[in-house]
């Protein structure tokens, strides 16, 4: 009657056969249960250990007629203790998730790498635009980057200098093309120098209000406006290599800093 409710609340099969039958049948030794439900006595003591852990059932020893030994009798607890568990699993879960989190991204390059598949997440909002950034920060080697610094300032300037200031204690160099403004040139006078080197390209003859970045076998892109902010990585090495190999070339073309 109650075993899927107790089920859904995280109880196993057993679990929730042992705690109904106790609710309805109150007070009960291990041989009393094992005879109303299909558990054996083995698996009945192990799941009544585990439903004890869980403050779901006591356990009282009590010495019937003449017999030296006390026999372990078992008590339901409350109902109310299902909402406790309830809360515990969900507290279990947010650590899970964060965990999950975490390692998500080490997760899915090597599932990248073994497959032979590019993988293409997809990532929107303000949140989306800080998860990609802060990918980089794993980087195992330095970052190219292409970025309209003024689009970066104007949409995300707060998450930017955060990432910045993570990418600086890591000690991750990055190479930048900026899309040259009198904005810019004013803007990096005293930026960052001993991480990031930096370049230029004609923001007349080579419009663009994004952000790319290659690094790690990946390539993600940052596209800012008023009304929409999405991020892309892209993990594939061919894409990479590509991308790379292109970077280089710009680079070797760029107006230095002057």
């Amino acid at each position: 009657m109650y075993k899927d409710i107790f089920t859904q609340l995280g109880l196993s099969s057993s679990e929730s056969i042992i705690y109904e039958y106790l609710l309805k049948n109150g007070q009960s030794t291990v041989g009393e249960i094992i005879k109303k439900t299909p558990l054996k006595r083995g698996v009945a003591y192990n799941i009544l250990s585990d439903l004890i852990k869980k403050d779901l059932v006591s356990e009282k020893k009590i010495k019937i007629g003449r017999r030296k030994e006390k026999v372990a009798h078992f008590i339901p607890n409350h109902p109310e203790k299902l909402r406790k568990h309830l809360e515990n699993k969900k507290g279990q879960l947010d650590k899970v998730e964060k965990t999950l989190n975490a390692n998500l991204l080490t997760l899915v390059s090597d599932f990248n790498l073994v497959s032979g598949k590019p993988g293409v997440r997809f990532f929107e909002g303000i949140e989306g635009v800080k998860k990609v950034l802060e990918d980089s920060l794993i980087v195992k080697e330095i970052i190219y980057s292409y970025a309209d610094l003024e689009a970066v300032v104007k949409h995300i300037d707060k998450i930017n200098k955060d990432y910045v200031r993570k990418r600086d204690k890591l000690g991750v160099k990055k190479r930048v093309i900026f899309v040259d403004s009198p904005f810019a040139r004013n803007y990096l006078k005293n930026y960052h120098r001993e991480t990031t080197f930096m370049k230029f390209i004609n923001h007349k003859l080579y419009p663009f209000n994004s952000v790319m970045q290659i690094y790690n076998g990946k390539v993600s892109y940052i596209t800012l406006s008023s009304t929409s902010k999405i991020g892309i990585i892209i993990e594939d090495k061919n894409i990479y290599q590509m991308h790379k190999s292109l970077f280089e070339y710009a680079w070797s073309k760029a107006q230095s800093w002057t």
